[in-house]
């Protein structure tokens, strides 16, 4: 960012609420079916069609309220959003306005600023202030054929309309595009954690806006913001943030200003471009809707929500850092999967060695689950055969290099440790005896290295470790083999 000048920058995100049905209706919210397929009556707004509110949608937002911080409201209203576009068939959004579902909330996150190469360089703690999250239905989807600037044909599919939102907003908090970045990461990982949402942007059930306006270092007021909208991937985000905070300081530097309005990413030339001029809150004539009565949640309720939440994941990596000494940078890639963080931790009790458990798993394990396309709750070794594994190592059954392997193996025919270790000969030796007589045969065999390292070449040790590992076929205990050579040379 050029200096002199900052970025503000706040977040709005839409997560679809993981529900089977819509938010009002009986219809599937399931993705990929043919279109307008999974549609009725209300949420097709045809007239007399009246909306119940879904029970789930309560439970499922008062999850996602919690995992962020925000505080529940007892008594929320539901509004009327009036605005025409082809893909809102009522002509209205059925959301929240001046009492949301849930609101106030402050959510502390570890952020950090990337070099070129896109590496973190330091993490550090950000705190934001969430405004709100309010429960709302969404539109459905404009299809359109063709390139923007050649559209011919325009279609609407109606399967989304009517699916359960939260719609997280935040304060202008961020004064970076990577903070913005680690926030909708960390957002997503929450709400899959605790089940509120499967937040999957390639689905759509995950959708970002930022609202993004510059201003001098100093300066107290705001300019004018822009809304960045349709923001599929949370890189392209990044991307059109960094853009376009570097497209309004160029305007300003040179008068011109910059209108509040509505731009798209164009990912293919890799800049904003306008949508529309941006819509305020009176543009939308809220008032309250008649067809539904006032949310209530009882106070019990909201205790009961609070005692089914898990142990979310920033807590968690916090505490395998202090319990099982964990650095900062593999707890955090631990806790970035729900089910690998339970990996791990059964791992980790069941071998008591924390340490080499994290080491196998963030390398051996996790490369083997990238390469077949599985998760850690899809592994084919399970968390108790993993820890047999590194039990027999820190037994000094089997080497490092031979543990890998018998990973591999495990993971391709899914036998357990000891089956591979057979099938492959690896038992280790670790009898003294046996290994000072491997020592003696190289020892005698080859007695001009002997003179020559007794004379002051120490280099030629790795040439005697060498050799009794061969002699061994590499089953010796290294740490026994060196320490009989140096005794015994």
């Amino acid at each position: 960012m050029k200096e002199g000048w900052e970025a503000v920058i706040g977040m709005e995100i839409h997560a679809q609420l993981a529900t089977e049905t819509k938010i009002f209706c009986g219809c599937a919210t399931s993705f990929g079916h043919d279109p307008n397929s999974n549609t009725c009556p209300v949420c097709l707004g045809l007239p007399g069609a009246l909306p119940v509110l879904n029970e789930m949608v309560v439970e499922y937002g008062a999850k996602a309220a919690l995992a962020l911080g925000l505080n529940i409201n007892e008594t929320s209203v539901f509004s009327r959003k009036n605005y025409f576009y082809p893909d809102l068939p009522k002509g209205y959004q059925i959301s929240q306005y001046d009492k949301p579902f849930s609101s106030d909330g402050q959510l502390t996150i570890m952020t950090s600023e990337r070099d070129e190469s896109g590496r973190a360089v330091d993490w550090r703690p950000l705190t934001i202030h969430i405004i709100r999250m309010h429960l709302e239905e969404d539109a459905g989807k404009n299809v359109h054929e063709g390139l923007p600037e050649t559209d011919k044909y325009s279609y609407i599919d109606l399967n989304r309309a009517g699916t359960p939102l939260g719609e997280i907003v935040t304060a202008p908090d961020f004064r970076s595009s990577w903070q913005a970045y680690d926030y909708v990461n960390h957002v997503r990982r929450v709400l899959q954690w605790v089940g509120a949402s499967d937040a999957d942007m390639e689905k759509g059930n995950l959708r970002c806006e930022a609202n993004v306006s510059v201003r001098k270092i100093g300066q107290e007021e705001f300019n004018n913001k822009v809304e960045l909208k349709n923001l599929n991937s949370v890189r392209f985000m990044q991307k059109a943030i960094e853009y376009e905070i570097e497209r309004q300081i160029a305007a300003h530097e040179a008068g011109e200003g910059v209108a509040q309005e509505t731009r798209l990413w164009d990912e293919k030339n890799n800049r904003t471009r306008v949508m529309r001029s941006k819509e305020d809150a009176h543009d939308y004539r809220y008032f309250p809707e008649p067809d539904l009565q006032p949310l209530v949640v009882t106070p019990e309720f909201i205790a009961q929500m609070k005692a089914e939440m898990p142990e979310l994941p920033d807590a968690m990596r916090d505490r395998f850092i202090e319990t099982y000494g964990l650095s900062f940078a593999d707890a955090s890639l631990i806790v970035g999967d729900k089910a690998l963080a339970e990996y791990y931790e059964k791992t980790a009790q069941a071998s008591g060695n924390p340490r080499t458990s994290a080491n196998f798993i963030l390398s051996e394990l996790l490369r083997e689950l990238n390469n077949s396309g599985k998760t850690a709750a899809a592994s084919p070794v399970p968390a108790e055969n993993l820890a047999a594994l590194i039990k027999t190592l820190d037994a000094g059954k089997i080497n490092n290099n031979q543990a890998k392997e018998v990973l591999v193996e495990m993971f391709a025919s899914g036998r357990s440790a000891a089956e591979v270790i057979s099938a492959k000969g690896f038992e280790q030796i670790s009898d003294p005896a046996a290994i000072a007589a491997i020592i003696d045969e190289v020892i005698n065999g080859n007695p001009n290295q002997v003179n020559a390292y007794r004379g002051g070449n120490d280099k030629l040790f790795g040439f005697f470790v060498g050799q009794v590992m061969k002699a061994s076929q590499g089953k010796a205990n290294p740490k026994i083999v060196n320490e009989l050579l140096k005794s015994k040379l």
